[in-house]
């Protein structure tokens, strides 16, 4: 690929066109014998025009005009013939008697088509005697050449990119883009759209064409697949003559080998043909599209950029809403928007569409409208809508109604779930015939194994209810984007398995039902809600809060349900992080969501996510109203072990801040009844035991870390760590407070450093003994004390830092001094020491200790 810049005219050439011109200009007298050949626009005559120019700097004779006769042509003069496709027959005849008399010099240049049986001889004449020259797209780095040697465009990638992209490398539809681009002022980064000149100079190519190939290239524009017996019907033609006008319009340069206009020339089709001509014509392709069954939603979204989607029939927008269902639900809302205002009874299935888009004032407000007035199937339809919205915002009990009266298949699965989630055993259990009412379609099927799998968690195994719950989300996971769920599986199997300390699962189930879209937009904030939640119970704060502003940081305002985890998690990360001012800024926007959505079963978690927040802000009495009637709710359910247990860990840690020791009790007494269901109530039995036995001063090493180790081992990572960590700035023995500090550190995810042994020679006792004997309270100042218990803690500087308001810097400048002040050889030493100072405060919690406890 060379370059020819030629008085302003540049020629950018693959290798076999360039070494032609190279031999001509070394020998312009040598034997010349060749076709170039290729659609308009890809340089045809500029390449003949460059020959002519080389012979004649040679002072060789050329001759342009295709002779009548064998005798006009000169045998000294190279005969260069342009667009012989034109040419009759005859002088083509005659063409072909000067290859066969081989004592001519002679390129000829034609279209591809139309291809007469002379010129096809002409051409197989040449291609046996000579050189074919085929004269095709650029590819990218011909596009670079040639804009490099436009000086106001230059090398640019983005640049390069776009006219490359916009033209598809038709050489004269770049040179269009570059000097329309070139006139334009020069601005950072590639435009969004081609300058309307460029745009513009294709009037005269388009006027030029003849009727069918224009309604050709309209047809084209719209985008949809065009198959000949389409194309046949669209025009009125046979598939012989259908064939013709492709490849005329190939010819012309404007239909890629693809079938497929460039950006630039579809945009050129769709603004420069007549308005009438072009909606015709795009709505007799709607016409036949569906006549035919074939999709119509490419076409319709031509129709929609075009800004005349109001002139596309009505059954063809509703078909085309139907299609944008799964994938479009908000598109397919405003298709059957437009289907409606044209008269087409589709109020029931617009009302779906804006609801599986996550619209649901637009949904309720139809669905209501059609639970008035419409026809039974509608109301029936509108009212699945209807309960499935209010699910969503926390109305169960009026959604379980709606969905009782329906009376559809998948609607009594569904009363069945919102009914024990409100805690309604009986109404749960009535007319469960319901279920079986309908075919057992992959939506009925899955919405039956939801309800099963929420009854098995209530009074079967956690293994037995995830396995069903999972099997519903395989259902679905086919073709379930467009199907209306008051809450997916695969959310309902999550949160079974985070109930049940299965993380893992968790996390596998989510990712496949984000994958699939299961339930559409409207599931997808919940099921990256719940992967967050996830992430922020590993311990992994920033992952959770980035994962958050995926769902918070933009769109509709969120849901109540989804409000409620969103906030409950922005104060969870906020308390991990050790972050007062954030619990403070989001209590407010924590209570207001506890407000507008009402305890049910599936937002335990976030309740008592929020508990330990209160309990930690000192307001947990406004929090009281709540929890008693999440209590009240597993209590009418016969308090099943898999959701009552984590409530009661949390609660748990809200009386411990709260300074609750008889509460704290209550609940380890209940966490120890719940043991025996499953190993994650197992493992959180035994941790809660070690923590209140440490507060009360009770400290087994041994006992705590293998009591945080399983909390770790069960996705508790954080918990388990601060486990160890309060176990260590309690217990007296200086080796075990080291190895249970490292063990936090391990939990949380931070390297240890070495365990260090403590000084064993007479001189290290000593120093140690030395520096306990002295007065250690009037060491270190109140600020000195606030860092020392949180270093003993086992957090880190910059999580010092944030809770106490200083820099992460001021942090290792107080540990320094308090180093230089206790006179301590390493850190161990240090840290022991803070122990036995925070001990000796009398009013720090860490070293006061709780009452006893009654024995269990």
């Amino acid at each position: 690929m060379t370059i020819s810049a030629l008085a302003g005219n540049r020629l950018v050439l693959d290798r076999a066109a360039r070494d032609l011109l190279d031999r001509v200009a070394a020998d312009p007298a040598e034997p010349l014998l060749a076709a170039v050949t290729g659609p308009d626009g890809h340089g045809r005559s500029a390449y003949l025009t460059e020959l002519a120019r080389l012979h004649r700097r040679a002072g060789g004779a050329v001759q342009e005009t295709a002779p009548e006769r064998v005798d006009a042509v000169d045998p000294e003069s190279v005969l260069l013939v342009d667009d012989a496709h034109l040419l009759d027959d005859a002088r083509l005849r005659v063409l072909r008697e000067l290859v066969d008399g081989r004592r001519h010099r002679l390129v000829v240049a034609y279209r591809p088509w139309p291809r007469s049986t002379p010129l096809g001889d002409l051409a197989d004449a040449v291609k046996r005697e000579g050189q074919l020259i085929l004269l095709t797209p650029f590819v990218r780095e011909q596009t670079a050449a040639y804009l490099a040697a436009v000086p106001e465009l230059g090398r640019r990638p983005d640049l390069i990119d776009f006219v490359h992209g916009q033209t598809a490398g038709v050489p004269r539809d770049v040179e269009r883009l570059a000097r329309a681009l070139r006139g334009q002022e020069p601005r950072p980064g590639a435009p969004a759209e081609p300058p309307r000149q460029a745009v513009l100079e294709f009037g005269p190519d388009l006027d030029d064409l003849s009727p069918d190939v224009r309604r050709l290239l309209l047809a084209v524009a719209a985008g949809v697949p065009l198959p000949v017996d389409l194309l046949g019907a669209l025009l009125g033609r046979e598939p012989a003559e259908v064939d013709a006008l492709v490849a005329a319009t190939r010819a012309a340069g404007l239909l890629g080998p693809d079938g497929r206009l460039a950006p630039l020339v579809r945009r050129a089709v769709t603004a420069l043909s007549p308005a009438a001509e072009r909606t015709a014509v795009w709505r007799r392709l709607s016409e036949v599209q569906l006549a035919r069954g074939g999709s119509v939603l490419p076409l319709v979204r031509a129709l929609l950029t075009a800004g005349v989607a109001a002139d596309c029939p009505a059954g063809t927008l509703e078909a085309a809403a139907e299609e944008a269902l799964a994938t479009e639900p908000a598109l397919a809302a405003e298709l059957f928007a437009a289907a409606s205002t044209a008269g087409r009874p589709v109020a029931a299935r617009q009302a779906v569409a804006a609801a599986l888009a996550g619209d649901l004032d637009v949904a309720l407000r139809l669905a209501d409208r059609l639970l008035a007035s419409a026809t039974p199937t509608e109301r029936a339809e509108a009212a699945l809508v209807a309960a499935t919205a209010l699910a969503h915002r926390g109305q169960v009990g009026r959604s379980v109604e709606l969905y009782r009266w329906s009376a559809a298949a998948p609607a009594a699965a569904f009363a069945a779930i919102g009914a024990l989630a409100a805690g309604d055993l009986a109404e749960a259990g009535s007319d469960r015939t319901g279920e079986r009412n309908g075919p057992p379609t992959l939506h009925a099927s899955a919405a039956r194994l939801m309800a099963e799998g929420v009854r098995d968690s209530l009074g079967g195994t956690p293994t037995s209810a995830l396995s069903t719950l999972v099997q519903a989300t395989a259902l679905l996971e086919p073709d379930g984007r467009a199907v209306l769920l008051p809450d997916s599986p695969a959310a309902l199997a999550a949160l079974t398995a985070v109930h049940a300390g299965e993380l893992d699962i968790a996390e596998r189930v989510l990712d496949r039902a984000a994958a699939s879209g299961i339930g559409g937009p409207l599931m997808a904030r919940r099921h990256r809600l719940l992967q967050a939640w996830i992430l922020m119970v590993r311990g992994r704060t920033a992952d959770a809060a980035n994962r958050l502003g995926t769902v918070t940081g933009r769109g509709r305002p969120l849901e109540s349900r989804d409000q409620l985890f969103a906030t409950a998690l922005e104060l969870g990360i906020a308390r991990r992080n050790s972050d007062l001012g954030a619990l403070q800024r989001g209590w407010g926007h924590a209570l207001e969501a506890v407000v507008r959505h009402p305890v049910d079963l599936f937002t335990l978690l976030p309740l008592g996510e929020l508990a330990i927040a209160a309990a930690r802000l000192g307001d947990l009495d406004r929090l009281a109203p709540h929890l008693h009637r999440a209590r009240s709710l597993l209590a009418r359910l016969d308090d099943p072990p898999l959701w009552s247990t984590p409530l009661h860990w949390s609660g748990l840690h809200a009386a411990i801040l709260s300074d609750e020791p008889a509460v704290a009790d209550e609940h380890v007494a209940a966490l120890l009844t719940a043991a025996p269901h499953s190993r994650y109530a197992t493992v959180v039995a035994a941790a809660a035991a070690s923590w209140v036995d440490v507060l009360r001063g009770v400290v087994d090493p041994a006992q705590v870390e293998a009591a945080a180790r399983g909390l770790h081992d069960a996705g508790l990572c954080w918990d388990g760590a601060r486990l160890a960590g309060q176990a260590a700035i309690r217990t007296p023995d200086r080796r075990a407070m080291t190895a249970l500090l490292d063990c936090a550190r391990t939990l949380q995810g931070r390297p240890t450093g070495a365990r260090t042994s403590q000084p064993t020679t007479a001189d290290g006792d000593g120093q140690v003994a030395d520096a306990l004997a002295a007065p250690a309270a009037h060491r270190l100042s109140d600020r000195e004390r606030e860092v020392a218990e949180l270093v003993l803690a086992g957090l880190t500087y910059r999580e010092i830092g944030d809770r106490l308001f200083i820099s992460a810097k001021t942090v290792e400048h107080h540990v320094a001094r308090m180093r230089s002040r206790l006179n301590c050889a390493n850190r161990a030493e240090l840290l022991a020491l803070l122990r036995t100072i925070v001990a000796q405060r009398p009013d720090t919690a860490a070293g006061q200790p709780w009452p006893g406890r009654a024995a269990r």
